[in-house]
């Protein structure tokens, strides 16, 4: 008899733990760690293996030296050919990743409709002609454009 109520008990208790969400962890959820948007990789850039700034999906990042200072400078045709490095929308700012030493930041583009990443005070963009990961075709395009390194000076 005393076997039966004290499984009784034992019963109740584990029943009123669960109910009462007891058991389980503790605490808030860890939130995940934003994901970088900036990147290194190595690629080939005129003829020799180089550390270059890349995105997520690793393709290749281009500044143009006439965006000195943060202005942007790519507008309307230019754009169809260099499309910027945006901000995605449920982002507030830019992460980098292993290898990026220098600063991440933001510029509104009006023209692109959204918000230009930056590293280093220079705007970042891609070359249309880029078809895949590790591609450096925008290299010195116009004399202009050239690929990210991870020591560019500020702009």
């Amino acid at each position: 008899m005393l076997f039966r109520s004290t499984g009784s008990v034992f019963v109740a208790v584990c029943m009123l733990t669960v109910a009462c969400g007891g058991g389980g962890t503790t605490g808030a959820a860890a939130s995940p760690s934003p994901k970088a948007l900036v990147l290194t990789a190595t690629a080939t850039v005129d003829g020799a293996s180089k550390t270059i700034l890349v995105d997520a999906k690793g393709m290749t990042l281009y500044y143009e030296t006439t965006d000195k200072g943060g202005v942007i400078n790519c507008k309307a045709a230019c754009l169809a050919n260099w499309p910027p490095l945006l901000l995605p929308s449920d982002a507030t700012k830019p992460v980098a990743g292993k290898g990026v030493i220098g600063s991440l930041t933001t510029i509104a583009n009006a023209e692109a409709n959204g918000t230009q990443v930056m590293y280093n005070n220079w705007p970042l963009y891609y070359y249309i002609k880029d078809k895949a990961p590790g591609d450096t075709t925008g290299q010195n395009v116009g004399k202009k454009w050239f690929v990210v390194p991870p020591d560019l000076a500020p702009g």
